[in-house]
């Protein structure tokens, strides 16, 4: 016996209505973490354009840093919690294997009746879930959905490791996706390459943990980063060029350029290669925050919209990459 399913009324478009932050309040300069490296603040500085970033205090929780940045989101967008069916969190650094976090950011948020799931693609997290978030609100399955980056890097990171232990930062930046007339969110390009999944990686297996003949050694990050950057200043202008050629806008319409906070370095060099125009923005929030994963986007597109140096309503090319490897980017109106 067969019969017909209701589907969901699928809506015009779905954009970006709000989008809000949270830095924790302990600011880290190089020179406090030169030492354990063997490293100065001018070396650090050179090598990836940071100067300080933030590290979460105890009560600055992954989930409480990522209610906030909601909170603020859904503030600025004026979409109350209990409006809320979805809410998506993109993280790398949640050290429960399970309960997932997302449900508790729905309950502090007040979004009691939402769904909520992690989701784990590192630093191109955000650009994953703000493409979940842009097909579930455009098919109906969703009115509002919060997309949200939480990251506590200093949990992750060894901080005698000369290759991260100055790279990465704490922090949470969300933004709230609703329906629209027309579009504000243009088609994702994304994609993996396995193959090359050590390049980013723990040092060990939680496994490890109980079977390895030596005292038990907490996994933290790993990075090559020599073939980071190489696989970075290639595929990130590659990824940009096929996110406006799928949202079928050129380069000279663009008002900024939000990629993942990597490295100052490879931001100059995608923004040199892709050729942005002059009055196109081009985000550096790594530079006070540090390279903070899947939260990054999210922190950067607030400083820019924050500072003024772009308006809202104007488009930004968003790119996130990392461990995976994985990338995904497209380009967004600005709320």
């Amino acid at each position: 016996m067969t019969g017909t399913l209701r589907a969901a009324a699928p809506v015009a478009g779905a954009r970006i209505l709000g989008v809000g932050a949270y830095r924790p309040r302990r600011v880290v300069d190089n020179h406090e973490l030169a030492p354990a490296i063997d490293s100065s603040d001018e070396w650090i500085q050179r090598r990836s354009g940071i100067i300080t970033r933030r590290f979460a205090a105890p009560d600055e929780t992954l989930v409480a840093m990522a209610a906030e940045a909601s909170l603020k989101a859904l503030a600025h967008a004026g979409v109350q919690p209990q409006s809320v069916d979805t809410v998506i969190l993109a993280t790398m650094s949640h050290l429960e294997q399970s309960p997932p976090a997302a449900p508790q950011v729905a309950h502090q948020i007040g979004a009691a009746k939402a769904g909520a799931m992690d989701l784990g693609s590192a630093c191109a997290g955000f650009c994953h879930g703000l493409a979940l978030a842009d097909g579930l609100v455009r098919a109906g399955h969703s009115r509002h959905v919060v997309v949200v980056g939480s990251e506590r890097m200093s949990d992750i990171v060894d901080p005698n490791d000369r290759s991260t232990a100055f790279l990465f930062g704490d922090g949470a930046g969300a933004v709230v996706v609703g329906p629209a007339d027309t579009s504000g969110i243009g088609p994702v390009v994304w994609g993996a390459d396995g193959s090359r999944s050590q390049t980013i990686a723990h040092s060990d297996h939680w496994t490890a943990l109980r079977t390895a003949d030596r005292p038990a050694a907490w996994p933290t990050l790993r990075m090559d980063g020599q073939a980071v950057f190489r696989w970075a200043v290639e595929t990130v202008p590659q990824v940009g060029r096929r996110a406006l050629e799928a949202a079928g806008v050129g380069v000279a319409e663009l008002s900024a350029f939000i990629p993942h906070q990597a490295n100052i370095r490879i931001v100059d060099a995608a923004a040199r290669a892709l050729g942005l125009p002059a009055h196109a923005a081009v985000a550096r929030d790594l530079t006070g925050t540090g390279n903070t994963s899947a939260a990054s986007v999210p922190l950067a597109m607030d400083r820019l919209l924050s500072e003024g140096a772009v308006e809202p309503g104007g488009l930004a090319l968003l790119v996130g990459f990392g461990a995976g490897l994985s990338y995904a980017g497209q380009v967004v109106a600005l709320p």
